[in-house]
C-alpha cells in the first residue's frame, strides 16, 4: 500500500488480517507460564487427600461401608464392581493413603497420582448410595493429575533426579484446573435457580432453625427472612465467585468469602472435608508471583526450562477440548427426561447440585410367589443398613436395583418365579408425601437403563 503526503511517498504495510483457526486458537493454550500454581494445586490437594483418606480410615468408615453391608448398590454399567475381602479393603485404603502422600510429596509421581485415582474412585464404584458431589470432584482432579507435569518442581522427584526440575509449563496445565473448579462452583450457582431454592428458600428453611443452638450465628437462624439470605447468598456465591477470585482487586475479598462460606457450611451441615477441599483449590485462581512467592521459587529455581510433553499438541488439543465438552455437556443430560428432575432423580448425578433438596422416603417391599399367589411384606433392615434403606426409599434406581435383589434372594429361599412390588412414599422439600413410583408394577420385569423410567408416577 502507497500513501502520498507533501510529495513524499510512504510506504504503509497491509494490516494482516486476523484469521481464527484451530491452530490460532490453541497457541494460547501452550504459551509458557510459571509451574508454580500447579505445585502448590499438587501439594494442597495431597494434604488434603491424606487427611480425608486417614479420617475415612480412623472413623472406621472401611468396615461400615464395604465389609458389614451384605448389599451394594450399583452404578449403572458397573454391577461388575465389588469389594474385596476385609483385609483387601483395607490394603487398597493403604495403596490410597500411600497414593496421597505420593501425590504430596511428588514422589513417584505419576505411579502415586494413578494409585490414588484407580483406588479412590474403585471404593466410590462400590456402592452409590455413598455418591457425594466432592467425590466425584476428587476422582476427576486426580485423573487429570496423572497427566499434568505437577511433580516437575519442590517435590521429592526431583531431589532424586535434578534434570525432571522445570519452572515452566504450558497454560493449559493451569486453565485445566481452573476450569474443573470454575464449572463446579459455577453449575452449582445455576442448579439454585429455582423457585424453591429463591421464593420459597427451601430446603434451607428445614435445615437452618435445626442449628439455632450453635453459638452465635443460632439464635439468628430462628428468624424467618434468614433462609431467604441464605438462599440467595448460597445462589449469588457458586455462580459468580469465580470471577471475583479472577479478578486481581477482588481476589483478597473473595478468598476470604471462600473461607468463611465454606467453614460455615462445614459447621452446618456436617460435610465432612469437603469444606477444606475447596478452600485449598481455589488459590490456583492466584497469581503466579503469590505462588512463587509461597513457594520461594527464587531460593531453589535457576534459569527457565520449559516442559515438552511427549504426545503431540494435536492430540493434547483433541483430548482437552473432548474432556471440557463432556465436562460441560453431561450434567444437562437431564433435560432428555420428563418431570422434575428432584422427583425422578434421572440424570442427577454428576451435575454439581449440591445441597439442593430435603428428601425422604419410606419403600414398602411386596414379594409375590407366582405359583401360590401368597404375597409377603420384606423387612429392608434385614438386609440393608441405614444409610442404605435411606437412600434406597428415594431413588427410583436403587428402588429397582433392591427388587431385583430380592427376587433373586427369595427363589434362592424357594418362593417360584418371584413377583416385587413396592409401596413407595416420598416428601420432597416438606411437602406431603405421595407416591413416587406405580404401586402396581412387577419390577422384576423392568430393567434399567438410559430411557425414561415409566413406571415413575410424575409430579
Amino acid at each position: 500500500m502507497v500513501s502520498v503526503s507533501n510529495n513524499n511517498v510512504q510506504v504503509v504495510a497491509p494490516k494482516e488480517e486476523k484469521r481464527f483457526s484451530f491452530h490460532s486458537i490453541t497457541q494460547s493454550f501452550y504459551h509458557s507460564t510459571s509451574i508454580a500454581p500447579l505445585i502448590t494445586f499438587r501439594i494442597l490437594f495431597g494434604v488434603m487427600m491424606v487427611i480425608s483418606t486417614a479420617r475415612f480410615i480412623g472413623l472406621g468408615w472401611i468396615d461400615d461401608h464395604y465389609i458389614q453391608p451384605t448389599l451394594h448398590f450399583k452404578y449403572f454399567g458397573f454391577a461388575w464392581v465389588e469389594p474385596l475381602s476385609p483385609v483387601g479393603m483395607y490394603i487398597v485404603h493403604g495403596l490410597m493413603l500411600a497414593g496421597a502422600l505420593g501425590i504430596m510429596l511428588g514422589a513417584f509421581y505419576r505411579l502415586s497420582a494413578a494409585t490414588f485415582f484407580l483406588t479412590f474412585t474403585y471404593c466410590e464404584l462400590i456402592d452409590i448410595t455413598y455418591y457425594l458431589n466432592h467425590y466425584y470432584f476428587v476422582s476427576v482432579v486426580s485423573f487429570l493429575l496423572i497427566w499434568l507435569p505437577a511433580n516437575r518442581a519442590v517435590s521429592v522427584d526431583v531431589r532424586r533426579n535434578p534434570a525432571l526440575l522445570r519452572t515452566e509449563v504450558p497454560q493449559w496445565t493451569i486453565w485445566l484446573i481452573q476450569f474443573q473448579l470454575a464449572l463446579v462452583y459455577i453449575y452449582a450457582g445455576l442448579a439454585k435457580l429455582r423457585y424453591d431454592w429463591l421464593i420459597n428458600a427451601l430446603p434451607l428453611k428445614v435445615w437452618l432453625p435445626a442449628n439455632d443452638t450453635i453459638p452465635v450465628l443460632g439464635p439468628l437462624f430462628a428468624n424467618a427472612w434468614m433462609p431467604y439470605i441464605f438462599s440467595w447468598a448460597g445462589m449469588l456465591y457458586d455462580t459468580f465467585i469465580v470471577f471475583f477470585l479472577i479478578w486481581p482487586k477482588s481476589r483478597p475479598l473473595a478468598y476470604a468469602t471462600v473461607v468463611v462460606f465454606h467453614v460455615l457450611t462445614g459447621i452446618l451441615f456436617q460435610i465432612g472435608v469437603f469444606p477444606l477441599v475447596m478452600i485449598a483449590s481455589t488459590p490456583i485462581f492466584f497469581s503466579v508471583q503469590w505462588h512463587e512467592r509461597v513457594l520461594g521459587f527464587g531460593k531453589i529455581t535457576q534459569g527457565v526450562r520449559s516442559w515438552k510433553p511427549a504426545i503431540p499438541k494435536f492430540i493434547t488439543t483433541c483430548a482437552l477440548l473432548c474432556f471440557v465438552v463432556f465436562q460441560l455437556l453431561f450434567p444437562w443430560r437431564y433435560l432428555l427426561y420428563p418431570g422434575d428432575l428432584f422427583w425422578t432423580e434421572e440424570g442427577y448425578r454428576f451435575g454439581w447440585r449440591v445441597m439442593l433438596m430435603e428428601k425422604a422416603g419410606t419403600a414398602t417391599f411386596y414379594v409375590k410367589d407366582s405359583r401360590t399367589g401368597r404375597e409377603g411384606i420384606v423387612d429392608n433392615s434385614e438386609f440393608l443398613n441405614d444409610h442404605q434403606e435411606k437412600q434406597m426409599a428415594m431413588q427410583p434406581d436403587l428402588i429397582l436395583q433392591f427388587a431385583h435383589y430380592l427376587a433373586d434372594y427369595y427363589q434362592k429361599q424357594g418362593v417360584h418365579d418371584p413377583q416385587v412390588r413396592a409401596e413407595v412414599y416420598v416428601t420432597l422439600n416438606a411437602r406431603p408425601s405421595r407416591l413416587l413410583i406405580d404401586p402396581t408394577v412387577d419390577l422384576t420385569k423392568v430393567q434399567d437403563g438410559w430411557k425414561p423410567k415409566e413406571w415413575i408416577l410424575r409430579q
